[in-house]
């Protein structure tokens, strides 16, 4: 499929042809060939303009807190709301192939198979944090497609909280009910970022859950009054991260999740933060962008090539600082 082809398939296809085309537009996406990334880049471009309506929830926890069983059942909830539903789902890669190795998708046994759903794991191929490199464009050919709830699922290693928290609209982080104390939640700066958290497995100890959520509940007020200024309670004009508890095994409290996001999105859209927030990731996307394209372009510079194994290896034998280094290296790249 050329790239006009595939951004027909994608925007007005039958549904058959644009999963095929949406499949086609992010294996492009995630290309490294220079030829494939200009095409990809006239296809992101020709997208644009059908992007943006969907919500991005994204969706995080340690390995084990049940991310793919919650994402199943939420997925099957909206699907039952009349929301069509994109996952994509980070997946550690193999040192061996590159791939991925988890295979979420074959854990969503019920959801993968939906023809109102579409699951696309991606290796996070090193990226720090865990992200796919490629999550964020992938995100738009999902909308343009007109999926209206894209779910990110990181890794849930490092900094990949972090790295969801800025690609997306609603950041939820998932805990276990015997997770640790407020402290520990304390010292986890992943709460400072979390908007929404979700104690799960709450069926295998409802007394361990109430707990946690009561424990996490003020550590998130603490966090709000001296952390935070946007978690301050005293303004109910904005959203105040909160503590829910859900089974996602059974489907106990998807509905009161959807809820509270659905509550988000009001609050968020009304005050204009929503949309700021947006702007915001777009800098800052476009800034990770250009640092990386320029790292890269400095790699392949004839003249710095010529000399970065030298340079490099006068710095490990302590002939050279690594600060003089780098400059002479930067005044060849000049």
């Amino acid at each position: 499929m050329t790239p006009e082809q595939i951004q027909t398939g994608i925007v007005g296809g039958a549904p058959a042809v644009q999963r095929r085309a949406m499949a086609k537009a992010i294996t492009l996406l995630e290309s490294t060939r220079p030829d494939h990334r200009q095409q990809a880049d006239a296809l992101l471009t020709g997208l644009l303009p059908h992007t943006g309506g969907a919500f991005r929830l994204g969706i995080s926890g340690v390995p084990g807190v049940g991310k793919s069983t919650f994402i199943e059942a939420l997925g099957l909830y909206l699907i039952g709301q009349g929301h069509r539903v994109a996952v994509l789902a980070v997946d550690p890669s193999s040192s061996v192939s590159g791939g991925s190795i988890l295979g979420d998708k074959t854990r969503m046994e019920h959801l993968s198979v939906h023809e109102r759903a579409y699951i696309r794991p991606s290796p996070s191929s090193g990226t720090l944090g865990g992200v796919a490199e490629k999550t964020r464009e992938a995100m738009l050919v999902c909308e343009a497609a007109g999926y209206d709830v894209v779910i990110v699922e990181t890794v849930g290693v490092g900094q990949s909280e972090t790295a969801v928290h800025g690609m997306t609209d609603m950041f939820c982080l998932l805990q276990l009910p015997n997770a640790g104390d407020d402290l520990q939640a304390i010292k986890k700066g992943v709460m400072e970022l979390a908007d929404l958290v979700v104690i799960n497995k709450a069926d295998i100890d409802p007394d361990a859950a109430t707990r946690a959520r009561a424990q996490i509940t003020s550590s998130l007020r603490l966090l709000g009054l001296h952390g935070n200024p946007d978690h301050m309670h005293h303004d109910q004009a904005i959203w105040h991260p909160q503590v829910i508890q859900i089974s996602a095994l059974h489907g106990q409290g998807v509905d009161n999740f959807w809820s509270a996001v659905s509550e988000f999105r009001r609050l968020q859209t009304a005050n204009g933060r929503l949309s700021a927030r947006r702007q915001q990731q777009a800098r800052a996307w476009m800034w990770e962008r250009i640092d990386a394209g320029l790292k890269q372009r400095f790699r392949d510079h004839p003249q710095v090539r010529e000399i970065l194994e030298s340079t490099t290896r006068a710095v490990l034998d302590g002939q050279l600082p690594a600060s003089t280094a780098a400059r002479q290296l930067l005044e060849q790249f000049d």
